[in-house]
This record gives structure tokens, C-alpha cells and sequence, in this order.
């Protein structure tokens, strides 16, 4: 089972489980929460079909890959996926985020740059901001919306998966566009997740402004930094610059 260590700081003895297809031109696929790399199934074959080398990794705290008790914001979820590229030597790379896998991508990009890679491709993804607030009407979140997933992480989690699973395969008023069978499998990878990942990660996409990052303002420390969500999360880089 392939993995790598990360053998920094806190960091010392995290390990990320990944699988490696195929032969050409490297694609990574980052998964939304509270999935794993298992969720790209059905991608994974045309692509390698096609001619790309494709690559599948775990999140931390999910899937087969460790679960500390931290370590869930983006700063260091980016710094996972550059330990990744490092470690599989990886160049003209196609990153693929999918929802909360987007924030990996773009948050990747404005810490470590595009020397690596070649074509960026946030799908359905969370950023530039999720949580709704004066400075950002569009958002798709309001906070109480955010606590009510907060609370059903905490309060019942097994039952949120099954909620969210049956949301994620929504349209309109149809649930029933997927088999059950395909819907238990996607409620038992997400029920497999850390509990402690799955919560904090909701803070993680819901609460972290991107449109910094999206602007190359991450380069610029003196850019003023974007507010007013209830407990924004912002770069802790950033923050400390």
C-alpha cells in the first residue's frame, strides 16, 4: 500500500496513503469531504485510458491515511499535497479539486507556486468563499447553516453522512438518481473518516476566504486582509506575516 511519511514538525510520522495508474502526463485528483480518494472510481479509468498517469491520494484524517488530531486547515492540507508532488517527483501537472479538494488546489498554488504544475481545475469547488456574510452576499453558506453541520457532526454523526450523502446526489426534488447500493458505499467511506477531521474540516471550506489567494494577494503580506464572516478562517501564514 503505498504511502508517504511527513517527517516535519508536528507533522512527524503523519502518513497519506495514495495510488499511482497509469503512464504520461500526471493528473492528481484531491476528494471532497468527507470522501477519499476512492471517490475519483470512475474517473480514474478513462483517464488512465486516455494516456495520463493518475494519481488518487487520501486526505488526512481520511480514508486509509493517518488521523491526527490536527493539522485540518488549508495551510497545511496544501503543504500535504506539495509533500505529495515532492515525494512522486511530480512536473506539468494537472491538479484536480473537487468541492473542498478546490480550496487544496488554489491554497497549493498561492503557497508554493505553479513551478509544478501545469493546469489548475477547481470542480464544483469551494472556492473563493463559501461562508455568506456582509462582504460576501453570494456566499452559499450562512452561518447557521455552517453550525447546524457543525452540531451534526457532534450530536449524531453517522446520521449527517447519511443526510449529506442523500444531498450530495440531490437535483431538485430527486434523491433517487443513484442505487442504494451506491449510496451506502459512499456513506460507509465517509463514516470511516476521523470524526475530528470531518468536523474541523467543515470549518476548513466553509470559513476559509480564498479570494486572497485567487488575486496572488498571498505574495503580497501587506494586502489587507478580507473579514466578516463569523470566525473567519484565514491563512494562519498569513496571519502571522
Amino acid at each position: 500500500m503505498p504511502r508517504i511519511e511527513l517527517n516535519t514538525g508536528k507533522d512527524a510520522g503523519v502518513e497519506l496513503h495514495y495510488e499511482d495508474f497509469g503512464n504520461g502526463r500526471p493528473v492528481v485528483l484531491v476528494h471532497g469531504r468527507p470522501l477519499s480518494g476512492r471517490s475519483w472510481e470512475k474517473q480514474i479509468a478513462p483517464l488512465v485510458e486516455s494516456g495520463y498517469r493518475v494519481i488518487t491520494y487520501d486526505r488526512r484524517g481520511f480514508g486509509q491515511s493517518s488521523r491526527p488530531w490536527g493539522g485540518y486547515e488549508y495551510d497545511t492540507l496544501a503543504d500535504d499535497l506539495g509533500a505529495l508532488l515532492v515525494h512522486l517527483d511530480l512536473t506539468d501537472v494537472t491538479l484536480v479539486g473537487f468541492s473542498m479538494g478546490g480550496g487544496e488546489v488554489v491554497r497549493y498554488i498561492s503557497i508554493h507556486g505553479t513551478g509544478r504544475v501545469r493546469q489548475a481545475v477547481p470542480a464544483a469547488a469551494v472556492p473563493p468563499y463559501l461562508c455568506r456574510s456582509a462582504n460576501n452576499p453570494d456566499g452559499g453558506l450562512d452561518d447557521a447553516t455552517i453550525s447546524r453541520f457543525e452540531v451534526g457532526v457532534l450530536e449524531d454523526r453517522p446520521a449527517f453522512v447519511d443526510g449529506f450523502v442523500t444531498d450530495f446526489f440531490r437535483v431538485g426534488e430527486r434523491t433517487d438518481l443513484v442505487s442504494a447500493a451506491q449510496h451506502a458505499y459512499n456513506v460507509g467511506i465517509a463514516t470511516l473518516a476521523s470524526p475530528k477531521a470531518t468536523l474541523d474540516c467543515i470549518a476548513a471550506f466553509a470559513r476559509t476566504d480564498f479570494r486572497d489567494d485567487r488575486r496572488g494577494g498571498r505574495a503580497d503580506p501587506g494586502r489587507p486582509r478580507r473579514l466578516g464572516c463569523h470566525r473567519p478562517v484565514r491563512s494562519q501564514r498569513q496571519a502571522d506575516a
